[in-house]
């Protein structure tokens, strides 16, 4: 069933178990709780209302205190699309949000004008799922299996449909190559859809959610933006982007 409603709501979920950077999302960044900058971005979009799906009160807690709105969601979900689908349920009863964006609770220099590209591009496109995808310019990047490659003829679009998502590029690969962005949006009944599905074989080899949606026919647009958004997962990277937003460079 294709979401008529172009209403479209935000939704971040985010919880304290983190085994690099534990309490992740209440960690300390100029001031403020690293969940809350996240909030705060993703309000800039504009794309509609945005709710933390909050997997502990605390989290819940610091995001109501900053103005914005919380929802608790069971701990023990598996995933984030897990989440925000448990939370959408609480805050839409009345389905009349037909598009949800996913946004990561580590992103804190997020860029507001992404979350607009990824929604674009899942009207445009008619796709089921949008996400989105920045050139590779290092070799380092390119080798790294920790950088999720999309593989999409974005070199003469700026939104394409997604053929696969790697971690490493097969040899037989031409032409630029592109860092997927762990952002997406939904049609509501694509993500419904999708949480009920059981993981596919692919995306238990690689360790890619997006793949369970792919290899049920499932289409996802990949829009193309300028750079990958820098994400906060170490104590080491936790620092640097303190430093960023000390010296305003994350508002550049």
């Amino acid at each position: 069933m294709r979401e008529t409603s172009l209403y479209s709501i935000v939704m971040i979920p985010a919880r304290m178990a983190s085994t690099r950077l534990p309490g992740k999302p209440l960690v300390d960044i100029g001031g403020e709780p690293m969940i809350v900058r996240v909030w705060r971005r993703a309000e800039k979009a504009g794309l509609g209302p945005v709710v933390v799906a909050a997997a502990e009160p605390e989290i819940a807690e610091a995001v109501e205190r900053a103005g914005g709105k919380a929802v608790l969601t069971d701990p023990g979900l598996p995933s984030g699309s897990d989440r925000i689908a448990a939370a959408l349920q609480k805050v839409d009863p009345y389905r009349l949000f037909g598009v949800v964006a996913n946004v990561q609770g580590d992103l804190p220099t997020l860029p507001p004008e992404y979350l607009r590209t990824c929604a674009q591009a899942l009207v445009r496109t008619g796709a089921d799922i949008a996400t989105l995808a920045a050139p590779i310019r290092t070799e380092e990047e390119l080798k790294n299996p920790n950088v999720v490659k999309a593989i999409a003829p974005l070199s003469w679009q700026e939104a394409a449909l997604a053929e696969d998502f790697v971690r490493e590029l097969p040899e037989d690969h031409h032409g630029p190559a592109f860092h997927h962005i762990g952002i997406y949006c939904y049609r509501r009944a694509a993500l419904e859809r999708f949480v009920k599905l059981p993981p596919s074989l692919r995306e238990r080899q690689r360790r890619l959610e997006q793949l369970r949606a792919l290899d049920a026919g499932m289409k996802i647009a990949v829009a193309r933006v300028a750079e990958a958004p820098f994400g906060v997962d170490t104590p080491a990277e936790l620092e640097y982007v303190r430093r960023q937003v000390a010296q305003g460079k994350d508002e550049q």
